[in-house]
This record gives C-alpha cells, sequence and structure tokens, in this order.
C-alpha cells in the first residue's frame, strides 16, 4: 500500500479516535462531571480489584497530580473516600454513598450506553474489533519507541536533546 493510501487511512482512523473522546467529553459534560471526575468514577465502576490512586493513574493514563486533584475535589465533596490498605504507602478509593448515587446517575447511564452499543456488533466482530485495536496499539508502542526516548532525554544549553 502507497504512503498516500496509509495517510488517508490514518486520518480516518485518528479522525474517529477524536470523535470518540468527543464523545465521552460530551458526555461528562452533559452528566455535570469534569472529565477526570467522569473517568475516576467510571474506573470506580468497572474495576474488580481494590482502585489506588496508582491504578486509577494507569488506567486512565493521567499523571499523578491530575489524579490527586480530581480525588481531593471528590473527597470534599463527600464522593469518595481514601483508606489506607496494607502497605501504608497507598490508599484505596471507595465511593460513599453519596458517591454510588452520583455513579449510578452518570457513569453507569454510559457504561449501559457502551455495553448496548458492543452487543450490536456480533461475537466475531468484538473480537476482532478488539485483536485489530489490540494489535494496532502494540506496534505503535513499538514504533514509538525511540521517539519516547528521545523525548525523555535531558536538553542541552541550547534546548535540543542530548
Amino acid at each position: 500500500m502507497n504512503e498516500t493510501a496509509i495517510g488517508t487511512k490514518l486520518s480516518e482512523f485518528n479522525s474517529i479516535i477524536k470523535e470518540s473522546d468527543d464523545i465521552y467529553r460530551c458526555a461528562a459534560k452533559a452528566l455535570g462531571l469534569p472529565d477526570c471526575a467522569f473517568w475516576i468514577l467510571y474506573t470506580l465502576r468497572t474495576e474488580t480489584e481494590p482502585v489506588t490512586q496508582r491504578g486509577i493513574c494507569n488506567t486512565m493514563y493521567q499523571p499523578k497530580q491530575t489524579v490527586n486533584s480530581a480525588l481531593k475535589k471528590l473527597e470534599q465533596d463527600g464522593v469518595i473516600r481514601l483508606t489506607e490498605m496494607a502497605d501504608r504507602r497507598s490508599k484505596q478509593v471507595l465511593l460513599t454513598d453519596r458517591g454510588r448515587s452520583l455513579a449510578g446517575q452518570t457513569v453507569d447511564r454510559v457504561i449501559d450506553a457502551e455495553q448496548h452499543a458492543l452487543s450490536c456488533l456480533t461475537d466475531q466482530e468484538q473480537e476482532a474489533f478488539l485483536a485489530l485495536f489490540h494489535k494496532y496499539t502494540k506496534l505503535l508502542k513499538e514504533n514509538m519507541t525511540a521517539l519516547q526516548a528521545n523525548a525523555c532525554r535531558p536538553r542541552n544549553e541550547e534546548g535540543g536533546r542530548i
């Protein structure tokens, strides 16, 4: 396949990803939630293991400071509570009664919409969709390694990478 065809397909893919991001951003806004708070509540509703701040950062691919600020606001609003875990360096994030009610009125509705959309695909389409998306993400990560290594190298006095 030539570069023009690949470029066209990549542009279409990126447009789909951006549209998907916008769908979630608009849903969070319509539900009266900041993006980060939305994704924290979403994570608390979808994860089966105990959820920690580090786990939320890893799941959401967000910086610790961003997640920490959102967690503090949710805690102040009585939506979550933080409890110490056995290692005492980690705190488990738990929904309060108010938080469970809020999640039921907000992110649970999004999860229902997602499940319905996915259920409209056949089992084979679901498996193919996920397999291809995983494969593309793995290949992209592998191909970004050099770029990421360069981005993490220190800068020289002129501002260039060393």
